[in-house]
């Protein structure tokens, strides 16, 4: 009942129960006969709750709520690690601590499953059902813990080599508006339009170019291809840069940004996977990744 509610799509929470869609319908439709009213407004193309599941939602989420706090405190008696952990986070931040740090954890602790869940919008990791976040440490709620990962990080702007021998080296953002650029597609469906910032002076471009991309790997492809310029967190691209393969851009216009954050609503009986989890992150090597 809660899954269904909380994702609006009976598919999605049967993934998530681990049962066909099926067989949870078929339990909500038992439930409905059983209280004799009707809890989903149902279409072929989404679910709703009707005001009556609202109300019942709002009255179970508390008992559901602790029968869960008594499940976490059996399972903090454990002494070795187990069960799943359940994360959130940004794709890029996940692409940095994804072989240092979640990795390293399930090496060290086979019994222990992580589900990594990556999308671009900010999501509340507890009404979610997720166990931490990770984004940028700006952008961390005021009532969360939170535990800081690695240095400050940077925007890079690149060209292959090819293209910078066809085209003239941009020396100033509005340089870009000359150039062929590979345009970024927001999660939202809007476009990215680039940010820079030099002597606290911010500027926005709406750059033009022949290809818009939604993923940061493809329009590593494009831009590696010559197609044109690219916009990218710096770690995307860093081995690139190292190598020879793309030429950073604009540097100066590009200074550092928030750290990376682990976070998480406090809990009073913190499963041991959750523990040994906080305790390797608190340990985080900086160098590995950096």
């Amino acid at each position: 009942m809660l899954s269904v509610a909380r994702s609006a799509s009976f598919r999605a929470a049967a993934l998530e129960l681990g049962m066909s869609t099926t067989a949870l319908s078929n339990a909500i439709g038992k439930l409905e006969r059983q209280l004799g009213v009707r809890l989903f407004n149902r279409t072929t193309r989404s679910v709703s709750l009707t005001d009556a599941g609202r109300n019942f939602v709002e009255q179970i989420g508390p008992a559901v709520q602790d029968i869960h706090n008594a499940m976490d405190m059996v399972r903090s008696q454990q002494e070795t690690p187990s069960g799943v952990l359940r994360i959130n986070a940004f794709a890029t931040a996940a692409r940095e601590i994804l072989s240092p740090l979640l990795l390293k954890f399930v090496r060290r602790y086979p019994k222990v499953h992580i589900d990594l869940v990556t999308e671009g919008r900010l999501v509340d990791v507890v009404a979610d059902g997720f166990d931490l976040g990770l984004r940028s440490a700006d952008l961390i709620p005021s009532d969360m813990i939170a535990i800081p990962l690695g240095r400050p990080r940077s925007y890079a702007v690149v060209a292959s080599p090819a293209y910078l021998e066809r085209f003239e080296t941009p020396r100033d953002p509005s340089d870009l508006l000359n150039h062929s650029c590979i345009r970024v597609r927001l999660p939202n469906g809007g476009r990215y339009r680039w940010q820079f910032e030099k002597a606290g002076q911010p500027v926005q471009i709406d750059v033009q170019g022949p290809i818009t991309l939604d993923e940061a790997s493809l329009s590593r492809i494009a831009v590696l291809d010559g197609v044109g310029i690219g916009f990218f967190m710096e770690s995307d691209v860093r081995e690139d840069i190292e190598a020879g393969r793309l030429v950073r851009l604009l540097q100066d216009w590009t200074p550092p940004l928030a750290p990376l954050s682990l976070y998480y609503p406090n809990r009073r009986n913190p499963s041991a996977a959750f523990r040994a989890f906080i305790e390797l992150a608190r340990r985080y090597d900086h160098s590995e990744v950096m």
